[in-house]
């Protein structure tokens, strides 16, 4: 006799949730949906916070701790809500050599942030990426979807300012 499965009830009426379960629903609610799934809630949230974990790791009948684990294993994912806009500064060999950690520090210096966080009036969130593949363009660094090749401290300080005033 198969086993039936109780479906777990989103943790909110946001209708982006039929995407999340239709995700889930799309691989049978297997555990192998577990990433897509988390993709999914990433996409359509901006995040993967607590209640989401909750609700994936019961829909996919999985322990708590194994989707906490994925989520924080994979950079990819964030568990709280970003700013606005988001910097992504590369600290790859050849990102560094070029400047890399001067720009960190002009960004950290200016908008008055740590890696990591987000500013104040939730306008920027600082990150690092150990390497973001595109060695030829260092300094790399990633604002929103934008990738920034060769650019110095001052220009992404100006192109932030930029889209911050601009909300674009």
């Amino acid at each position: 006799m198969p086993v039936k499965s109780l479906r777990a009830s989103p943790p909110s009426d946001d209708r982006r949730w039929l995407l999340v379960n239709a995700t889930m629903r799309r691989h049978g609610y297997q555990s192998h949906a577990l990433i897509e799934t988390l993709h999914t809630v990433q996409e359509s949230f901006g995040y993967v916070d607590m209640d989401a974990l909750r609700f994936v790791a019961a829909s996919l009948n999985l322990p708590l701790s194994r989707v906490l684990g994925v989520t924080t294993f994979y950079h990819h994912f964030n568990t709280e809500s970003h700013g606005e806009h988001t910097c992504v500064v590369c600290t790859g060999t050849a990102c560094y050599i070029k400047g890399g950690n001067d720009i960190l520090a002009a960004i950290a210096n200016t908008f008055d942030i740590i890696d990591g966080a987000t500013t104040e009036d939730g306008q920027l969130t600082l990150m690092t990426a150990r390497c973001l593949g595109a060695c030829g363009l260092a300094p790399a660094v990633v604002l929103d979807d934008d990738v920034l090749a060769h650019y110095t401290s001052q220009q992404i300080i100006e192109k932030l300012k930029g889209a911050i005033e601009n909300g674009t």
